[in-house]
């Protein structure tokens, strides 16, 4: 869970015993510690349980959890010992440095209970050694602890909250029920924007736990606001796939302030560096905007900003943001056209797994990404009314689509599909990627290598067959591509597979990173693909114009219908019926379309023009 200045992450369980297990990891992005790299975020690991310093009747509270209950919070139901029930919500503010936790307590019983409730006022300064601007205050209160007598059938209510201030900042009450409305508002207001509506609740639920995790993690920074990974690691910093690549791309769909605003804060940031020797842009920006980290040299960074750059401006719909853009966009297809080999294809360093696994010179990954923002720019340009750079741009995505084709096109273990790379000869999860361009020229028989047992497990999709390793990010593009070329049906059951496995398995409520590395942190920009699977990939959604779009919706065999309600990117309120073959479009509650789809063909959704 995370709000503008703090970052929770919570352990939640049972033991053997049903005794309750919590372990609260508390991240403060905007207080720095040294060095000041990008893990350099005040983090603290809280110890003491204000639930176990409360009596009944002079014993001490014993907790046998009965529910966990996680919507943008998490709430925790139990019994004790006693006639005692207990309901805890645990939740950041979500605009202060502050850790919160709300009780409710409820004698369930025909007799009265003594009980005492903590009563905290508690400071404690850390070392300022390695603190910038240090030091740190922490503070603990408690609010409305006391003896009472809770009679049967009563309740009761007391809080607790934890926060940061520097020295020179005054000490905050918290109102935990003001804190709590706050929260509840904004997971309300993210689960009422851009509603999916399919007959299966699970990706439904996914959907919205997803557009929360991907919007929440954005913090306030002294550069302003920077959309965050997360995960425990990775805070008030901005990666070109992370952020550009993956969630930008995402939020005009949503329609929120904060996440569109982040967007346009990171381009601007990477857009500082842009430089006459085209030296290539850092691959993370960090610690709040002061410093960077390039240590996998050009990871294809710049395709990745190019295509992200033109996909938010394109489904922002901002003729003056996108022209606030276009400058980076341009320096970025610039250095692309300057790392083209003979063969018309683009070298980098290394990819966005910086190293993991080899890359060669020339990976498909970079080359695939820097189509798409050819491709994007093409349209871009066309939207702010220059032809002439549109069909330039349009001809060099051509050149590199065929080029593309002609240098990793490769049969590999039997499949005619892709080299990652020259001397590549294992299948690669990346081969994912030229079907989410509408690269199909390989589709069959890359959809079959991707769903092979060489590649698919229970957990997704492996980076490399024979390897044990996977990553989200790859699962989730080819979860977009498989729907995007059209394997609906195959796709659907392996979608929904993993969609279960990430809402209601071990590890759960939202996609994951990595494993084995990092433990499946929950990263935010995984949960922006996971939308972005829906979007583009079941419903097809394809930026044209600035309000202007394309439709190829997959309605898998067995789901009489699905819709896509109040999405806010192209310029106004959309929202897609599809029954059937049947699919009608509206735009702010007026009807834009509403035909029988061939199944073939892109629907095209345009403004009308005045008669």
């Amino acid at each position: 869970m995370a709000g503008k200045t703090i970052a929770a992450i919570i352990t939640y369980g049972v033991d053997n015993n049903n005794h309750l297990i919590l372990q609260q990891h508390l991240v403060f992005p905007n207080l720095r510690t040294l060095p000041n790299n990008t893990h350099a975020s005040y983090t603290t690991h809280l110890t003491d349980h204000i639930a176990d310093s409360i009596t009944i009747d002079g014993q001490p509270l014993i907790e046998y959890p009965d529910a966990f209950y996680i919507r943008g919070l998490l709430q925790i139901n139990s019994h004790t010992q006693t006639t005692l029930i207990i309901k805890r919500t645990i939740f950041p503010s979500t605009d202060k440095r502050a850790y919160l936790e709300d009780y409710l307590l409820t004698n369930k019983g025909t007799t009265p209970l003594h009980l005492h409730l903590p009563v905290i006022t508690k400071d404690s300064t850390t070392s300022p050694d390695r603190q910038i601007q240090g030091p740190f205050i922490i503070s603990r209160r408690t609010c409305d602890g006391g003896d009472f007598i809770l009679q049967p059938g009563h309740s009761l209510s007391f809080s607790y909250a934890l926060s940061v201030r520097k020295a020179s900042e005054n000490d905050y009450r918290f109102s935990t029920n003001y804190e709590l409305q706050k929260r509840i508002s904004l997971v309300d207001n993210i689960f009422q924007s851009l509603v999916l509506k399919t007959p299966n609740d699970t990706i439904n639920r996914l959907f919205d736990f997803a557009k929360l995790r991907a919007t929440e993690s954005i913090y306030d920074t002294k550069s302003g606001l920077m959309h965050g990974p997360g995960g425990g690691a990775y805070y008030a910093a901005i990666w070109a796939n992370d952020q550009a690549e993956y969630a930008n791309p995402f939020f005009p769909f949503l329609g929120k302030a904060s996440g569109n605003e982040s967007a346009q804060n990171a381009f601007r940031l990477f857009a500082s560096y842009m430089n006459p020797k085209y030296l290539p842009i850092p691959s993370s920006i960090i610690a709040e905007g002061d410093s960077i980290w390039n240590g996998a040299g050009d990871r294809g960074d710049q395709a990745m900003i190019a295509y992200g750059a033109t996909r938010f401006a394109l489904a922002y719909g901002d003729t003056i943001q996108a022209r606030k853009l276009w400058p980076l966009i341009d320096w970025c297809l610039e250095y692309l056209r300057r790392k083209q080999n003979k063969e018309g294809v683009i070298a980098s360093d290394a990819d966005e797994l910086e190293g993991r696994f080899p890359a060669g010179k020339i990976n498909l990954s970079t080359n695939v990404l820097a189509y798409g923002g050819f491709l994007y720019a093409s349209r871009l340009s066309l939207a702010l009314g220059d032809a002439a750079a549109a069909s330039r741009l349009a001809a060099e995505a051509t050149r590199l689509k065929e080029n593309i084709g002609t240098y990793f096109g490769a049969r590999i273990s039997g499949f005619d599909t892709y080299r990652y790379y020259d001397g590549n000869t294992v299948l690669r999860s990346w081969i994912c990627l030229p079907l989410v361009m509408g690269i199909f020229d390989r589709a069959p028989q890359t959809i079959k290598a991707l769903l092979s047992p060489y590649l698919w497990t229970q957990n997704g999709i492996l980076t490399q067959a024979g390897d044990t390793t996977f990553w989200d990010r790859a699962t989730l593009y080819a979860f977009r591509g498989l729907f995007y070329a059209g394997a609906t049906d195959t796709c659907n059951s392996y979608f929904s597979h993993y969609s279960r496995t990430r809402l209601l398995g071990e590890h759960v409520p939202y996609p994951v990173e990595a494993w084995p590395e990092g433990n499946q942190r929950h990263l935010s920009a995984e949960s922006a693909l996971y939308c972005r699977v829906i979007t583009e990939g079941l419903f097809g959604i394809d930026p044209i114009g600035f309000n202007q779009f394309s439709l190829m919706p997959r309605l898998p065999a067995g789901w009489p219908s699905m819709s896509l309600e109040h999405m806010k990117a192209f310029g106004g309120d959309w929202n897609i019926h599809v029954r059937g073959r049947h699919v009608t479009v509206t735009k702010n509650g007026k009807l834009v379309k509403d035909l029988q789809w061939d199944g073939i063909h892109p629907i095209m959704i345009a403004p009308r023009r005045p008669h």
